[in-house]
């Protein structure tokens, strides 16, 4: 007779809303102890930021994507595409079909600079750009204006680099790439020379990482031009990268310096980096006329009390013109219905994943994994652990009998209810369907796939697809 399932997990059913690499984490580590796990996204195509953030030229940063097909083909997991929570479903209505609810929904929204002008035309988050060219259907309408000469990227992170490069990238460089055809024709007739990436503290603190750093002086069309002057560094600079710096913050000190000391090259086009500046406001004519350019304020680095640095204004302005403003710094979460937020962190209130109340009470069953547990730090790789630490708090509770107790657990019903409570739903055999249509487009053109755009499109090659495997 064979033995029994003592995981804490036997038996109990999870639903894990977003289905980008923390939920996919969470979701492999879920069945492995014993939790039938169905997993929820409100686009019909999976993958979260590696299909719709991840730059286009990165094509092995995407290959993680097998990993994740491996959890998707194991027993007790389903996937659920095409199914918002708060449009289509409703938090409470999870709570009475699961005894446990993973929120892996991410950060979508862009953080605000608060500055005069910053909604100018001309002025865009970067996480529209973003979704833009990598073909997020809500995005595949925006539309940008890349006439300037001058693009001005304010940010120092690893966003902030992709956007500079993908202004940069030549377009026979794209075209081999899954970057969205809507795309590729703009990009392609751009007139961008320059990006000017802007970030308000050194190049000790910079937030890239030495990879997205290095690419920069491998663009082909494009030189890098670092001012040499910024890369002494001032006193509390240079101890604090000496004393506390990681691997990374020295590397890119070295990689910068490189830079700086190369001859110029006769590049048609360029990207400066420009450290310890911060936008004071976006320029243009009247009230709401296009952007002209960024003034800026020059900072210098200051010890704090509490030993931190921080960025503090100089009394030099300069303005520095342009036609183009792409703002990246930094993502926050979006409030979720009948779902605890932390408005002023931009996260689902939580306490080590667990979602809390008010008071700080930790809701039965509810949890939260990723950047909407932590915010937007870390890469890929990052969520894994993060997801382990989520679950050893549900396997703790499972075992404390704090879990949900759900009145209609029945897997058959609950699929009946999902697939029926939107026209867009998609299961896995769904999106397989539409995998394999746009790498059959791809291969035509020498890419690696050529990305469906449109909600219509998609679920209509998802369910022609679905229905021939079932035939």
């Amino acid at each position: 007779m064979a033995a029994s399932d003592t995981r804490a997990g036997s038996g109990r059913r999870a639903a894990v809303i977003g289905a980008g690499p923390a939920g996919f984490y969470a979701s492999e580590q879920l069945l492995n102890e014993g939790f039938e796990v169905d997993l929820i996204d409100m686009l019909p195509t999976p993958f979260g930021l590696v299909r719709a953030g991840v730059a286009p030229d990165h094509p092995k940063i995407k290959s993680v994507t097998r990993v994740y097909e491996k959890t998707a083909a194991r027993e007790g997991f389903r996937f659920f595409g095409g199914i918002e929570l708060g449009a289509d479903i409703a938090a409470e209505e999870l709570r009475d079909r699961y005894h446990t609810i993973v929120y892996a929904v991410g950060t979508p929204d862009d953080n605000r600079l608060g500055i005069p002008g910053e909604d100018r035309p001309g002025s865009y988050p970067a996480t529209r750009f973003v979704a833009w060219y990598n073909g997020h259907p809500h995005f595949c309408d925006e539309s940008f204006d890349l006439s300037a000469r001058r693009a001005v990227v304010i940010g120092n992170g690893n966003v902030a680099v992709d956007v500079a490069r993908m202004l940069l990238v030549a377009p026979e460089e794209l075209a081999v790439t899954d970057t969205a055809d809507h795309a590729l024709e703009q990009l392609a007739a751009a007139r961008v020379t320059e990006v000017v990436l802007l970030g308000r503290r050194g190049p000790a603190q910079a937030a890239f990482t030495n990879p997205e750093l290095r690419e920069l002086g491998e663009l082909t069309r494009a030189a890098v031009d670092v001012d040499p002057a910024q890369l002494d560094l001032d006193e509390h600079s240079a101890a604090w990268l000496e004393a506390e710096g990681d691997a990374t913050a020295k590397r890119n000190v070295e990689i910068l310096r490189e830079y700086a000391s190369r001859s110029p090259n006769g590049s048609s086009h360029g990207i400066a980096l420009r450290f310890l500046c911060s936008p004071m406001e976006i320029l243009g004519d009247g009230e709401d006329g296009p952007v002209t350019g960024v003034r800026v304020v020059h900072n210098r680095i200051e010890r704090t009390a509490d030993g931190r640095l921080r960025a503090v204004p100089t009394d030099r302005v300069e303005v520095i013109e342009c036609g183009l403003v792409l703002r990246s710094i930094g993502y926050r979460g979006r409030a979720l219905p009948d779902v605890p937020f932390d408005e002023e962190r931009g996260v689902i209130r939580n306490r080590g994943g667990r979602v809390c109340g008010e008071a700080g009470e930790p809701l039965p069953g509810e949890y939260v994994v990723g950047w909407i547990k932590r915010g937007p730090s870390g890469v890929i790789g990052t969520n894994k652990k993060d997801a382990a630490d989520t679950v050893a708090k549900i396997v703790e509770d499972a075992q404390a009998g704090r879990l949900l107790e759900p009145s209609n657990a029945d897997a058959a019903d609950t699929a009946e209810w999902l697939i029926g409570s939107s026209t867009a739903a998609v299961e896995w055999a769904g999106w397989e369907a539409i995998d394999a249509h746009e790498r059959d487009l791809g291969e035509g053109a020498g890419r690696p796939r050529v990305k469906l755009v449109r909600m219509s499109e998609l679920i209509d090659v998802s369910r022609a697809g679905a229905a021939s495997s079932r035939t």
